[in-house]
């Protein structure tokens, strides 16, 4: 069967067959996907949905806008455990309803409690606890394991955290030093990789470091050039290569260092890889923030960004529209940037641009029903779950097959439109879709993709 790629952005290519493009965007499956996210929408309704069509909405569940008591309980009730670890996980639930499931008599249930969402969230916003004190001391009760799930935690309460890890109760054991044989055995190891954190261990002897920088591999020739003790002479020596495109792994004792002066060495270093972990450090000095923001490599602008809350709002909209990456929209979210003001986009040439204007909450009715007839299909469906349109132009959307989806989220949706979106989509479950999606990371030029199969 032919397949045809989609581009999504210079950073991904999904690779789906037509018969899979065309089951995964039919009317009716978007606008189950859309309807799992409107905030408005009756709690029987969201358990029917829920109960009806959990393989066509999946995790759309745990982005749902916004809980209400009534729709949280009624999703909670269901008898499927899965549903409960989705809702357990589910972003926007507040902690005393998530705290309701504490009872739960599925370990499943319990674990995704303690888990709590995406860690991956973490890098958009300062985590809250997603629990209340008392919901997370009834779980250790429950089962004292989940303590050591605990001790990575972002979401943990912070005065539970001291209780539980206080300073210095168990302090990561230094690593013994590496006799020779061992340092010998890994830094001359045939697998690339074992050598790649040979080149990367602060133990290793100076003089095996010396035999990595010049390795066959360029891999660990890189790993070599951004060691701590290095100094720019040193790295300059070595022949490794950093380009705009190519990933890099940043160096912990960069990306966790609170001392200015190695902040500042590398800040200032001519190695990308340094600044791109440099970037990845929350503390920063406003200066040498400054510095990196008007940097030449856009990953580090980029990782700038994603990290650290102190840069200015106009290098975070820049990068932003800049950015090619699936994960760009994490920049979007307060505090790292602000809101309000983005109604002076609506004239800008980008539609991506132009699309930014509904975040924010000062924008007029008036200029949200006007963008919502852009001539870009991005901008209208950017708009088209925006509470501020009026429920006539809510529909005329909804009846778009390319704005449906984000149209069934918007909470002026008249409920009965909600009950025919799932009276319509019955039969989905007797459609099985053919092939299945792909997604390759990475900036793909055009004759490293893998062929297209026939």
């Amino acid at each position: 069967m032919a397949s045809r790629r989609l581009t999504i952005n210079p950073e991904a290519a999904l690779y789906v067959n037509d018969a899979f493009l065309a089951h995964y965007n039919k009317p009716a499956r978007a606008r189950l996907r859309g309807l799992a996210r409107n905030p408005a929408i009756p709690a029987g309704l969201l358990r029917r949905l829920v109960d009806e069509q959990l393989r066509e909405i999946g995790s759309t569940l745990t982005f749902h806008k916004k809980w209400t008591d009534e729709q949280f309980e009624a999703v909670a009730s269901s008898p499927d455990r899965k549903v409960r670890e989705m809702l357990a996980q589910a972003v926007h639930v507040m902690p005393e309803q998530r705290a309701r499931l504490v009872e739960d008599p599925e370990p499943g249930v319990l674990r995704a409690l303690v888990e709590g969402p995406d860690y991956l969230l973490t890098w958009t916003w300062t985590p809250q606890p997603t629990l209340p004190v008392w919901a997370y001391e009834r779980l250790l009760e429950r089962n004292p394991e989940f303590e050591l799930i605990l001790a990575d935690s972002p979401w943990l309460p912070q005065d539970l955290r001291a209780r539980l890890y206080p300073a210095g109760s168990s302090p990561a054991p230094d690593e013994p030093p590496l006799d020779r044989e061992q340092a010998e055995a890994r830094a001359c190891d045939d697998n690339e990789w074992t050598r790649v954190a040979a080149a990367t261990d602060p133990r290793l002897p100076g003089d095996l470091v010396a035999r990595l920088a010049v390795d066959p591999s360029p891999e660990v020739r890189l790993a070599v050039s951004m060691r701590p003790e290095l100094n720019e002479q040193q790295r300059a020596a070595i022949d490794y290569h950093v380009g705009p495109d190519d990933r890099v792994r940043p160096a912990r004792w960069a990306t966790d260092t609170r001392d200015p002066r190695v902040q500042r060495r590398c800040v200032f270093s001519a190695h990308i890889g340094l600044r791109r972990s440099v970037a990845c450090n929350r503390h920063l000095t406003p200066d040498l923030v400054a510095v990196l923001a008007t940097d030449d490599d856009f990953a580090v602008r980029l990782m700038l960004c994603e990290n650290n809350p102190h840069v200015d709002s106009d290098t975070v909209l820049d990068t932003y529209l800049e950015a090619t990456t699936m994960t760009r929209g994490r920049l979007l979210h307060p505090p790292r940037f602000p809101r309000t003001g983005l109604a002076r986009l609506a004239g800008s040439p980008d539609p991506q641009a132009r699309a930014l204007v509904v975040l924010d909450p000062d924008a007029a009715p008036e200029l949200i029903e006007r963008i919502s007839h852009d001539a870009h299909p991005v901008v209208r469906q950017w708009t088209a779950d925006d509470p501020r349109l009026s429920s006539g132009r809510v529909l005329e959307l909804f009846d778009d097959p390319s704005t449906g989806e984000a149209a069934a989220a918007n909470p002026h949706l008249p409920v009965p439109v909600m009950r025919r979106i799932l009276d319509v989509a019955a039969p989905l479950a007797d459609d099985p879709a053919e092939g299945r999606a792909a997604v390759y990371l990475g900036r793909w030029s055009p004759d490293q993709l893998p062929p297209e199969e026939d």
